[in-house]
């Protein structure tokens, strides 16, 4: 029977990751830090060992035996403001360096990463040509007048999205986003220097039942979902047509079996996304219709350093692990509207 170490077991994707590696009769070690920021002040979950990535001694003991690693911890979110950037460096960076460390003190060579597609920062455009092009952040004068669409930087042309592929230029434009890449070149090096294999598994926008209601690390799906539950209107940013890539936990969680069940080698990033994009109005407007709430309400706000569209390719993963997405977005937020989610008390940003 294959042994995994499952870290952030008690999360919202560590505990579907959970609930399927028992399924699939593997026999799992399951940890989690159980952060104040995530579960609430004095938080416990039955059947799994509290155990913080940074302590290498306590991963080394709990190693023992373990024949795959399956990484789900780390500080989730885009964050409040650039205070919270050292939780981000000491629990997703100094955290998983810790944890490969242990690895090869342990000798497990393989690791299934939970990566992000806010790696890619912005995502894949092409002018009117069809040739590709880079546009750079956003100008806050062109987000204050409400032009929100990025633009090539030479012309001002207007630029067409593209499906992002996993060998896209990386580009993150968060301090989230810069701790998720960190994790992968970590890993990577780690992979070069000790012959192990690691599979990052690069998720879009994961919903489903048991996300943590309306917090600043929440999903937007959640906070929409807390919206509609107090009977406000969701709040869209932007116009609401940014396009995304809506992927449910349950197809994230089949996808960390494939990769626990897969013999790969080095390094191997996998775009893990429903290959259907949706806008966020679309998401508002799903969720407000299937609960019968009030209408989305489009504010013309923004966030800095949030992108404007960022959808991906299914191929390879599919191609690589056999998996492809089996709730598509429209179908699974319509369920997602009345699904259970996790109370979480309001304890501000993570702590370092």
């Amino acid at each position: 029977m294959t042994r995994i170490l499952l870290t952030g077991a008690a999360g919202f994707i560590g505990g579907h990751v959970l609930d399927a590696a028992r399924g699939a009769d593997l026999d799992v070690v399951a940890v989690d830090a159980m952060l104040e920021s995530a579960h609430g002040s004095g938080a416990h979950a039955d059947g799994i060992i509290d155990l913080d990535v940074r302590d290498k001694a306590a991963l080394v003991e709990a190693m023992r035996g373990v024949d795959v690693v399956c990484h789900q911890a780390a500080v989730v979110g885009a964050g409040v403001d650039a205070a919270d950037a050292p939780a981000y460096a000491s629990h997703n960076d100094y955290g998983t360096a810790v944890l490969l460390a242990a690895m090869y003190e342990a000798g497990c060579s393989r690791l299934v990463l939970a990566s992000s597609m806010v790696v890619y920062g912005e995502g894949r455009y092409v002018d009117s040509s069809g040739n590709t092009v880079i546009p750079g952040p956003r100008a806050r004068a062109d987000l204050d007048a409400g032009v929100f669409d990025n633009v090539d930087p030479d012309t001002g042309e207007p630029l067409d999205w593209q499906l992002v592929e996993e060998d896209s230029r990386l580009d993150p434009r968060s301090t989230y986003a810069a701790s998720k890449l960190a994790q992968e070149n970590y890993a990577s090096a780690w992979a070069i220097a000790t012959g192990g294999s690691v599979v990052a598994l690069r998720y879009h926008n994961v919903y489903g039942p048991n996300m943590p209601r309306n917090t600043p690390y929440s999903g937007v799906a959640a906070m929409f979902r807390s919206s509609l539950e107090l009977g406000r209107a969701p709040t869209v940013y932007e116009d609401g047509k940014q396009a995304r890539d809506f992927v449910h936990v349950h197809d994230v969680a089949a996808a960390n079996i494939a990769s626990i069940s897969a013999e790969l080698d080095g390094f191997t990033a996998l775009n893990v996304c429903s290959g259907q994009p949706i806008t966020i109005g679309e998401v508002a407007t799903v969720l407000a219709e299937a609960r019968g709430g009030p209408a989305p309400e489009i504010t013309g706000q923004y966030r800095a350093g949030d992108v404007r569209h960022i959808v991906a390719s299914a191929q390879l993963a599919e191609q690589t692990l056999g998996f492809s997405a089996q709730i598509m977005p429209r179908e699974g937020l319509t369920a997602f509207a009345d699904a259970p989610l996790r109370d979480a008390e309001g304890t501000g940003p993570p702590r370092v």
